[in-house]
C-alpha cells in the first residue's frame, strides 16, 4: 500500500548517514516512497579538514562538494535506481527552521531522521523536527539491525485523535503481517484513600475502568478486538514507562500519533509523545501526522 510518496532524509555527514541510508532502503517499498530528498543543513557548509584530507579531489564550492559526496554514498549503497532522488546542502543559522522550510517547500509526506545511541551528537535537530514537522516522521535508530517490524506498539488514550493513528496502525500491521499491541498508561487519583480502598484495590478499579473505555473505543470505531496492555503510572516519566513497556513486550517499532487538530505550534505533538521522543534512541519510531493540519502555523512561520 502506498503510504508516503515523497520523503526527506536528513543527513549530518557522520557515520550515522551510512546507517540511515541502509535502513531507509529497507523501508522504501513498504512505505511506497518514489522520491527521496537527501538534505544536509548546517550553519556553515565549509567542509571539515578531516574530510578534505581524505578526499583531496574536493575542490568545488562546499555545497556542491557535499552534494557530490552524498551522491557517491548513495551509489555505494546501491540506492534503487527506480527511486527519484534529489540531493542538496543548505546553509542556515537556525538548522531546524531551515530544514522545516525545505520540508514545506518540497511538500514531503515523510521526514526520515537518524537517532544516535553511541555516536556523538545530541539529537536536538531530530527531536525538534519530530515536534514541529508538517508531516509524518520516521526515526531510525543507530544500533537496531535493518528490517521491517513484526511487533508494533501503539500508545493510546482512547480519545478522538487516537482513531486516526489506530486506523493507520491496523493498515500497517495487516500489510506487514505484524502484531499490533496497544498500550495505555493509567493513574490512581490522589484522593483514593478517602474511598476506604487501598492503593492496590483502587489501582485495580482504575485498570478495569480503562479496559471498559478501551472496549468502548474498539466497538464505537469498529476495530478488531485486541488485548491492550495497561501500565500503572505512579508518577514516573511517561516516556520512560512506555519505552520500558516496549522492551517488555518485545516491540520492534513504536507508532505514535500527533494531536494535530490545532494550529498552535506548542502542541503539534502531544506531551506524552514528546517525552517518548526525548528518551527513545533504541527503537524505530513512526510519528503519524495528518498532512496539512499544521499548515496554518507553517504558513505563518515561512512569512517571518
Amino acid at each position: 500500500m502506498k503510504y508516503f510518496s515523497k520523503a526527506m532524509i536528513g543527513l549530518d555527514l557522520t557515520e550515522m548517514d551510512d546507517i540511515l541510508i541502509e535502513k531507509t532502503i529497507v523501508f522504501l517499498k513498504f512505505l511506497g516512497i518514489d522520491k527521496c530528498y537527501f538534505v544536509h543543513v548546517a550553519k556553515n557548509l565549509a567542509i571539515p579538514q578531516e574530510i578534505l584530507d581524505s578526499h583531496p579531489e574536493l575542490l568545488a564550492p562546499s555545497d556542491e562538494s557535499i552534494e557530490a559526496m552524498i551522491t557517491e554514498k548513495l551509489k555505494h549503497f546501491n540506492f534503487p535506481d527506480h527511486i527519484e532522488i534529489e540531493v542538496f546542502a543548505e546553509e542556515g543559522e537556525n538548522q531546524l527552521e531551515t530544514f522545516l522550510r525545505w520540508a514545506r517547500i518540497k511538500d514531503v509526506d515523510l521526514v526520515i531522521m537518524g537517532r544516535k545511541e553511541t555516536l556523538e551528537g545530541s539529537g536536538s535537530l531530530a527531536k525538534g523536527i519530530a515536534k514541529k514537522a508538517p508531516c509524518s516522521i520516521l526515526m531510525l535508530q543507530e544500533k537496531r539491525p535493518p528490517g521491517l517490524p513484526k511487533k508494533i506498539m501503539v500508545p493510546t488514550d482512547f480519545s478522538d485523535h487516537t482513531e486516526l493513528i489506530y486506523n493507520f496502525s491496523e493498515r500497517i500491521c495487516d500489510d506487514l503481517h505484524a502484531e499490533l499491541v496497544p498500550v495505555h498508561l493509567y493513574q490512581v487519583p490522589h484522593g483514593y484513600s478517602k474511598t476506604g480502598k487501598t492503593f492496590e484495590e483502587f489501582s485495580e478499579i482504575m485498570k478495569e475502568n480503562a479496559n471498559k473505555d478501551f472496549k468502548k473505543f474498539l466497538h464505537k470505531n469498529n476495530h478488531r478486538d485486541l488485548d491492550c496492555h495497561f501500565v500503572l503510572n505512579e508518577g514516573h516519566d511517561e516516556g520512560k514507562l512506555l519505552l520500558e513497556e516496549a522492551h517488555k513486550i518485545g516491540a520492534d517499532m513504536i507508532l505514535l500519533g500527533s494531536r494535530g487538530r490545532t494550529k498552535s505550534a506548542a502542541i503539534l505533538l502531544g506531551s506524552v509523545a514528546e517525552k517518548l521522543v526525548m528518551v527513545n534512541n533504541v527503537l524505530p519510531m513512526l510519528i503519524f501526522k495528518k498532512k496539512g493540519e499544521t499548515v496554518g502555523f507553517f504558513e505563518a512561520l515561512f512569512r517571518i
